[in-house]
């Protein structure tokens, strides 16, 4: 069973968000990272790369696949965890700890009632 926080907030595509006074930090869920396997590369963009709410910022690699990172909200790229592209294995490892992926300065806090709340994220896993 994949852990879902209820401090964050997630999209459909298995991203999580979590806010921290409208500069949000965002990743992968555990969910995603145990349905892709090992994960060997991961791709982010850079500071000061603008986002469009679900536009394609970056990639995953696994032994199994390749998957499309989502934006889940517009903003603006303030950090991005070079960490894990240097050690991809911490997003398996760490998805809502070290395994964090870039963090961003909202276009529009509003945005994040759009967002799944942990209940609704798990009646979407549950139905998968």
């Amino acid at each position: 069973m994949s852990e879902i926080r209820k401090d964050l907030k997630y999209t459909k595509e298995h991203e999580w968000v979590k806010d921290e006074d409208g500069q949000v930090s965002i990743g992968i869920t555990d969910h995603a990272q145990d349905a892709l396997g090992e994960i060997v590369f991961v791709e982010l963009p850079k500071v000061g790369d603008v986002l469009e709410r679900s536009s394609i910022f970056g990639a995953v690699e696994s032994t199994k696949s390749v998957s499309d990172l989502y934006s889940p909200l517009a903003g603006t790229v303030s950090e991005v965890n070079v960490l894990v592209e240097n050690e991809p294995d911490l997003v398996n490892q760490s998805p809502y700890g070290e395994g964090w992926m870039i963090k961003i300065n909202l276009s529009n806090n509003r945005d994040l009632d759009t967002l799944l709340g942990p209940e609704e994220y798990k009646k979407l896993v549950d139905g998968e």
